[in-house]
């Protein structure tokens, strides 16, 4: 079926899928390819289908949505299969959604039918079970599969209260903490403001002025289609009560913004945004501690900084999840190319640069 097909099945049947895995996958939600959908240039959008799998008595028991498309890999044009929403927005633990023990071999069969070269899965979660038992599935057909690690989302386990969570961090940090904030509070009125669905206009304005003084130019929301399929998952987030959308505003003026979003027992950090101006201040450090706190005295188990290493995070945090992406080459002499082609780039890939004079 085509993806508006299998989005018309609603919320509700995408959603119980979702609620059947390990955790919750917020990017593989109902809400983010609606939301994608309704952003996508008409030629993506046509080319997004979906593969559905029902019980004798008519149970929704797997979903696939997916695209066929003209990618590069490794520079060579080749018909690649993937998520329907590919890699916009920067999706993270993804997964098939599967009712756990649903047999697989009839979706494996039908890629198999597909006229693919190669199968990208990305951006999968560590727990991914549905995504591997599916690429089993489909590498008993006579296709090779390779998995590789993709990128580093450092996250917070949480156990215990805020004064506890302070003291797994180093003490410079933990000082730095206190100090920023109680030194906002010496010099300035500070308010945190928390949008609903009733002022998300609002919020999202302050967000993308915060967003764009901080990156202008570039950042997260450069591309209008962005913006707008950002915007659209934040209405359905507001909609559902999961919306995390705040702005710290010193002495009326808004100074800084964050933007995540809690689902099951996680609570998700996505973008953020500053006023350079109130850089000294470290706005940016006092506001995500706030938020981190919130997801500690609201009783979460995670708070998730989704993907990339960078250096702000791990002062926060030194545990990580890896996210992978499973490969498929199919049988035949050009999935075997293809095969070498992707082996040979690995191994270019390990051998450092050697400095003559080296032994």
């Amino acid at each position: 079926m085509s993806l508006d097909d299998a989005l018309a099945l609603g919320a509700a049947a995408w959603d119980a899928l979702s609620a059947e895995s390990h955790r919750p996958l917020p990017f593989m939600s109902w809400a983010w390819h609606r939301a994608w959908a309704d952003a996508a240039p008409p030629d993506e959008l046509a080319s997004a289908e979906a593969i559905a799998l029902f019980d004798a008595s008519g149970g929704l028991r797997a979903l696939f949505p997916f695209a066929l498309r003209r990618a590069l890999f490794h520079r060579v044009p080749v018909d690649s299969l993937t998520w329907a929403i590919g890699d916009a927005g920067c999706p993270d633990h993804l997964d098939l959604l599967a009712v756990p023990g649903t047999d697989l071999e009839p979706l494996a069969a039908a890629l198999d039918a597909v006229p693919w070269r190669i199968m990208q899965l990305g951006n999968l979660g560590a727990g991914a079970v549905n995504a591997r038992a599916l690429g089993d599935r489909i590498a008993a057909h006579g296709h090779t599969m390779r998995r590789r690690a993709l990128w580093s989302c450092p996250r917070i386990a949480i156990d215990g209260d805020w004064e506890r969570y302070l003291g797994t961090l180093t003490p410079t940090r933990r000082q730095t903490v206190r100090r920023k904030e109680r030194s906002l509070r010496r010099h300035f009125a500070v308010t945190l403001t928390d949008y609903t669905a009733a002022t998300l206009d609002e919020g999202w304005r302050r967000l993308m002025m915060l967003h764009d003084r901080r990156w202008p130019g570039e950042g997260a929301f450069r591309e209008p289609r962005l913006e707008r399929m950002q915007r659209a998952f934040a209405g359905q987030l507001a909609a559902a009560g999961r919306l995390w959308l705040t702005t710290l505003e010193l002495d009326g003026a808004s100074a800084a913004a964050w933007y995540g979003f809690a689902l099951g027992d996680t609570v998700y950090f996505y973008q953020s945004g500053r006023d350079p101006r109130f850089e000294g201040e470290s706005v940016g450090l006092v506001l995500m501690a706030r938020m981190i706190r919130r997801a500690i005295e609201g009783g979460y188990k995670r708070f998730d900084f989704l993907r990339g290493d960078d250096a702000y995070k791990a002062q926060w945090t030194s545990d990580h999840r890896a996210t992978e992406e499973i490969v498929l080459f199919r049988r035949g002499l050009a999935g075997r190319g293809l095969l070498l082609l992707d082996v040979a780039a690995e191994l270019r890939s390990r051998i450092a640069p050697r400095r003559v004079g080296d032994a």
